[in-house]
């Protein structure tokens, strides 16, 4: 069965601050970049990339869900 969880979060005004630190956007990118090069990675490494890799989708879809939320807010006003 499917359930529905609503989160209630104060979003600041910069949107931009929903995205990976800096370091940790090179190491997800040298972490791919190695394996799309056809190195292999470790276990760990793929254990690593697969979390930065979902981390870094739930915080594009995060900031593009407060974005709408915000446009739909202004054409109420």
């Amino acid at each position: 069965m499917a359930h529905v969880v609503a989160i209630r979060l104060e979003v600041p005004d910069d949107l931009a601050r929903f995205k990976l630190p800096p370091g940790v956007h090179e190491r997800l990118r040298d972490l791919l970049d190695r394996q799309d090069s056809g190195k292999r990675l470790t276990a760990s490494e793929r254990k690593e990339a697969e979390g930065l890799v979902n981390l870094a989708e739930m915080l594009s879809l995060l900031r593009r869900r407060t974005e709408r939320a915000s446009h739909r807010r202004a054409k109420r006003r």
